[in-house]
């Protein structure tokens, strides 16, 4: 494996099957009495996030506990980077604290990659999310889900159909996921309406559609998108009752879905926007165990990158 994780790219289909089976077998070991693992004893883990953040923070923190290494949650708000400090002088600063990872979370595409580019620092770089970019450790915890729901035995997604559905356009997860569920043989459809698609959607190599309506007992896994208004600056449909209407999860739709159907989402949720009430709380719906389950990601991650073999 590379020192850092960047990028789903920066991983060959061996390496995401690595993490995997390593997650796997890492949360067999922390369901026993004592969590604890002494593997990253001695290692100091900085969770850096220039964005607000529940689950991808804590989820860390969890995992970087669980592995006995030492954590310090740095965030932007109340720390001398609201008073204009810059990334580099915020690296340094983490470096000469003898950090040997650094988890970061920023607003802006690219700052793990040049954090980690400009060799200000030792320790390794985990992407926790950078702007509309990529946020590599949710795909990987999403296609473990997958598997632990659809697949008996460890082995890739091959021939798998997932459906990824809303704001595809700001969203690091649609990316993130496209990447690896095609690496692992998936077949992807990405579902919105043509204002809440990127551009240049159509080299990514997947089905598109603008209609969340025909086929749908097609799919084995529905994969709904937070809908990111803070990242809005302009009207990209007309209105919330419209876009629930025509994008949302309802009941209507979550119907139509196969007995074996998962219902997916990477949270947090505006319910009764991109997803009903009914839905998220159905028992197709696999959003707990997203959770728990970024738990095992992620201490699989520190465990490859900074602990060895």
């Amino acid at each position: 494996m590379n020192r850092h994780l960047l990028s789903i790219a920066d991983l060959s289909k061996e390496d995401a099957l690595r993490i995997l089976d390593t997650a796997a077998e890492l949360a067999r070991v922390t369901e026993t009495p004592v969590k604890k693992l002494p593997t990253l004893r001695g290692r100091t883990i900085v969770n850096l996030f220039f964005e607000d953040s529940t689950r991808t923070r804590i989820s860390f923190e969890a995992a970087a506990k669980r592995l006995s290494a030492d954590v310090i949650n740095f965030s932007a708000k109340g720390s001398s980077l609201s008073k204009g400090e810059s990334l580099k002088d915020t690296a340094l600063t983490l470096q000469a604290m003898g950090a040997d990872g650094v988890v970061i979370r920023h607003p802006s595409s690219g700052a793990a990659h040049r954090l980690a580019s400009q060799k200000w620092m030792n320790g390794s770089i985990i992407n926790a999310g950078d702007g509309t970019h990529e946020h590599p450790t949710q795909a990987l915890l999403d296609a473990y889900t997958i598997r632990e729901h659809l697949r008996d035995s460890n082995g890739d997604l091959q021939d798998i159909r997932v459906a990824i559905v809303g704001d595809v356009l700001h969203s690091r997860v649609a990316r993130s996921n496209v990447l690896l569920l095609q690496k692992l043989g998936a077949s992807v459809t990405l579902i919105a309406p043509p204002t809440l698609l990127p551009v240049s959607v159509e080299s990514w190599g997947v089905n598109v559609r603008y209609q969340f309506e025909r086929d749908l007992s097609n799919f084995d896994a529905v994969m709904m998108l937070r809908v990111q208004r803070e990242r809005m600056d302009d009207a990209f449909f007309p209105n919330e009752r419209e876009y629930s209407r025509n994008f949302g999860l309802n009941l209507s739709r979550l119907n139509q879905l196969s007995a074996e159907c998962i219902v997916m989402h990477p949270g947090p949720m505006n319910r009764g926007l991109e997803i009903s009430a009914d839905s998220a709380d159905s028992d197709k719906a696999v959003i707990v165990d997203q959770v728990r389950n970024g738990v095992a990601i992620r201490m699989a991650t520190l465990y490859l990158l900074l602990g060895g073999e």
